[in-house]
């Protein structure tokens, strides 16, 4: 077997679906099994993918096991050559994963690979290049030297902002949502440390590698992590949740030499964690007391390109949701270049949000990826239309 993939389900069953449809596409002729792990999820994810991709493994766990548990349970039931673990709210480009395999087939010192993550805009991620968050990197991301200095090889090291996008180039952490690992390399350093709840197993996992003498890579291939830019980084269960993690690193990893660093970094996470909590609770008792002047809010406005049967579908949707639409009929040969001919006549009119959802079985995802990693905006944001389900995906919210 040549690749097996993982995803690690918890609840959000139609970016389950949409993150199946485009992998299927991207290992079409490549020797793969798939497994899905879901960690106890109450949206009925299992049942509604499994009648639609019947080649998958399926786990159903009734507890939530974390994400380093799961992954581990299909890594150890499978024998596969490569191992690629994914996120369930992501989308691959057809070229992405094949492209992915021909360089670790080409760098046996490779022991693993991430990609060019891309947010709901079309944005980069900076999270798609990470260097390893030692008790200094941590320092300097955590009072700000990073971002203020991003492109500094000793500031702005936590995202290796100073790395060149389009070629391949060494990194150090492999985000988990796109982690592509080689079997022989996970055989000598170890499958994800069980520790980790949720975050910060990718990064020990990378060190691990890094450790035993393997080489972490970033490869300009594209995919979408549709959730990854919504995270409430502010909120307190996000920062105790992900500083914890950070912590059982330290404590794994420079807990004999780094001892000095770890009690202001430990003081510092407490702090942050308060003062989101303080934060949350404030703007709950201004609400409550009315100091908040409710805002109107913008409905967002929908762009539809593809096939005629599409379009017809969605004007329907549209219709019943109230979604104020524009349908065009359009594939990817007829018009390459989707909506790009109409940002010049966006640029004049009112900054609202607005959606191009493209019809899934009219252009592939790679071309919708290069569409809108080509010109992003911060207003523009990526939607699909799945026609087999009748089904609207955005970063936001799912309408069908």
């Amino acid at each position: 077997m040549k690749l097996t993939v993982v995803i690690v389900n918890y609840n959000v069953k139609y970016y389950l679906y949409q993150c199946l449809e485009s992998l299927y596409r991207a290992v079409e002729g490549i020797e793969t099994e798939v497994y899905v792990v879901d960690n106890h999820s109450r949206d009925g994810s299992v049942k509604y993918v499994s009648g639609r991709f019947r080649d998958v493994f399926y786990v159903e766990s009734n507890h939530n096991l974390g994400f380093a548990r799961a992954n581990n349970i299909a890594i150890k039931d499978s024998e596969s050559e490569y191992v690629l673990l994914l996120n369930p709210d992501t989308v691959v480009g057809e070229k992405s994963i094949r492209h992915a395999l021909e360089f670790m087939d080409e760098h046996p010192e490779a022991g693993g690979v991430g990609v060019r993550m891309l947010k709901a805009n079309g944005e980069k991620a900076m999270e798609s290049r990470r260097g390893m968050p030692t008790p200094m990197t941590a320092f300097y991301k955590m009072i700000g030297l990073c971002r203020r200095f991003p492109q500094s090889r000793k500031f702005g090291k936590y995202y290796m902002a100073y790395l060149p996008w389009d070629r391949p180039v060494e990194m150090e952490v492999i985000s988990g949502a796109f982690c592509l690992l080689r079997r022989k390399a996970l055989e000598k350093v170890g499958l994800l440390d069980e520790d980790f709840f949720m975050y910060g197993e990718d990064i020990d996992l990378s060190f691990r590698l890094l450790k035993g003498g393997f080489h972490n890579w970033y490869l300009p291939e594209t995919i979408l992590h549709y959730k990854g830019e919504s995270t409430q980084k502010s909120s307190f269960r996000y920062v105790h949740v992900f500083y914890e993690a950070m912590l059982i690193f330290f404590k794994k990893h420079y807990g004999s030499s780094s001892l000095w660093l770890t009690i202001p970094i430990k003081g510092a996470i407490y702090l942050k964690a308060t003062f989101a909590l303080v934060k949350m609770q404030s703007e709950k008792l201004r609400k409550a007391m009315g100091f908040f002047s409710p805002r109107r809010r913008r409905e967002p406005d929908y762009i539809f390109f593809g096939s005629s049967s599409s379009m017809a579908q969605c004007k329907k949707l549209a219709k019943r949701k109230g979604l104020s639409g524009t349908f065009v009929v359009a594939n990817e040969k007829v018009r390459p270049q989707g909506h790009l001919d109409m940002m010049e006549q966006w640029a004049e009119m009112p900054r609202i949000p607005r959606y191009v959802v493209y019809d899934v079985e009219a252009y592939s995802y790679e071309a919708i990826l290069g569409i809108f990693s080509s010109k992003p905006v911060d207003y523009v944001n990526i939607g699909t239309y799945h026609p087999r389900i009748r089904t609207i995906i955005t970063a936001e919210e799912v309408l069908k």
